[in-house]
């Protein structure tokens, strides 16, 4: 084909993938304006031809449920950190997530939890990174940010702490689920098999698409304007060395300010945490002046041009709201002030 040829041929082929994706952003978010609420329940290979009714059924019920339990906090006048907390507490406790109950086994078998959450008024934060008893950890995370002088705790330091704060302590194996414990298993031994045919060493999870996945998170908007996002997940199927993802990372995998917007993301945490993303959407509000929908979709291009994949949700003090991804599909929900709630799952 003649240069010019190929040239025109590309440019339009972009055009039309670009319009695709604003056309289908535009179908969904159709109550910009009015959103109170929007909640993430992980990104990755999520396709219509290998979810059962059943199965679908599940995870639509579950994603109302939570967005329901933040709005009951938000109508009744609470804070933007109550309906976060509320919200992501339901997911945490719903199997089907990779969160609390169900979240994703290490190498070594256990289940290492991660969480985070802001305040958009006060830019004040908590986080807990590797932590295997607390029951829920976006409890956890807020308990480090009103209750200590630090941003994050890790390990049985964070474990010490919520239990001095009468959080609720499990045994590990609360978190067990037949699933994820397959899961470990089948990574395992793909792993295995790619080392026996020579092609070397890779981080655990890098190699396989859908086991590095899976986070919920949640922003919301209060009735006196001010905003929150928190983030909780289990991590990466079969990582190793006590690897810490971008969820807890503040400005990488969560991140809010009342003059920009609150942001929670999903998806491969080290381009998360490379990008800068949570914190890159704010810089670009607040910096170049783009709307919220405007930069979702810019750093999550970054993400994918430096070979990463996921999604975010992201909400602004307006009411305007941003659902960019670029895998297959990301359980997503928003509800509106007047309690209307839009449930998404596929990219289509």
């Amino acid at each position: 084909m003649p240069r010019l040829g190929l040239a025109f041929f590309i440019l339009i082929h972009c055009f039309c993938i670009k319009s695709s994706a604003q056309q289908l952003t535009d179908q969904q978010l159709k109550h910009q304006g009015q959103y109170v609420m929007v909640i993430h329940g992980g990104a990755g290979t999520i396709l219509r031809s290998s979810m059962t009714p059943e199965k679908e059924k599940a995870y639509r019920t579950a994603l109302e449920a939570a967005l329901k339990a933040g709005y009951q906090k938000i109508n009744a006048g609470s804070s933007s950190l109550d309906a976060v907390q509320a919200a992501i507490t339901m997911l945490e406790d719903n199997p089907l997530f990779n969160a609390g109950k169900g979240a994703v086994f290490t190498h070594d078998g256990k289940n290492e939890l991660d969480a985070a959450i802001m305040d958009g008024k006060s830019l004040k934060a908590g986080a807990v990174a590797g932590v295997t008893v607390i029951k829920n950890p976006i409890m956890a995370a807020r308990a480090v940010m009103e209750r200590s002088e630090h941003v994050m705790l890790i390990g049985k330091g964070a474990e010490q702490f919520a239990k001095e704060c009468g959080l609720t302590i499990v045994d590990p194996k609360y978190f067990y689920t037949e699933d994820r414990w397959k899961g470990l298993q089948k990574a395992i031994e793909e792993e295995a098999e790619k080392n026996k045919r020579g092609n070397g060493y890779n981080p655990p999870g890098t190699g396989y698409p859908d086991y590095k996945f899976g986070t919920v998170g949640a922003v919301a908007l209060d009735k006196d304007g001010n905003l929150a996002a928190g983030t909780s997940t289990g991590g990466m199927t079969n990582k190793k060395f006590g690897r810490v993802g971008d969820s807890p990372i503040i400005g990488a995998g969560t991140y809010a300010n009342n003059k920009t917007a609150a942001v929670s993301g999903t998806g491969w945490g080290e381009f998360f945490i490379r990008n800068v993303v949570a914190y890159d959407l704010s810089a670009l509000m607040e910096y170049k002046g783009l709307t919220v929908r405007d930069a979702g979709e810019q750093v999550i291009k970054k993400v994918g041009a430096m070979g990463g994949d996921g999604g975010l949700i992201a909400l602004d003090q307006k009411g305007n709201a941003a659902m960019p991804f670029n895998t297959a599909g990301m359980y997503r929900g928003t509800i509106t002030k007047d309690g209307t709630i839009e449930i998404y799952i596929y990219n289509e």
